[in-house]
């Protein structure tokens, strides 16, 4: 697959299609089985509490991989991504309710490159706080 956005077609400023994406403490149990991650501050509110959290926090990787699939979604090809970097500025804070947490993700095109590539700048917002700083990607379009 390649990308389906022509590089020619995109102008600095285009703003990418913004996306929520819900995270309970199910989400976070299964994304531990997965990565392998089983720190207690992702599952136990009693141990996260006691190291100073104020409740369980989602994966600072799981909070970056679903930054990401605002720019993804939109390329149409996750390896058109070819540079990808955050720095984690706050948790995700995910109370034990039904509800969980709401990560909200925007993007806009920063700049356009040489060899049909992009800068994507992406920000990340959960509780009304930026969860992610510097979150940049770039992509290599069509």
């Amino acid at each position: 697959m390649t990308a389906k956005i022509a590089y020619d077609e995109v102008e600095v400023g285009t703003e990418l299609p913004a996306q929520s994406f819900p995270v309970t403490r199910a989400t976070l149990v299964r994304y531990a089985g997965a990565s392998g991650d089983f720190n207690p501050i992702h599952w136990n509110e009693k141990f996260a509490v006691e190291v100073g959290l104020p409740d369980v926090i989602a994966h600072g990787m799981f909070t970056m991989a679903e930054a990401i699939r605002v720019v993804t979604d939109w390329a149409g090809d996750p390896a058109a991504v070819v540079e990808y970097g955050v720095r984690f500025t706050k948790p995700v804070i995910v109370p034990n309710d039904d509800d969980g947490a709401l990560i909200e993700v925007s993007a806009k095109v920063a700049a356009k490159l040489d060899d049909q590539r992009v800068r994507v700048d992406i920000t990340a917002m959960s509780a009304g706080q930026k969860v992610l700083g510097m979150s940049r990607a770039v992509v290599r379009l069509a």
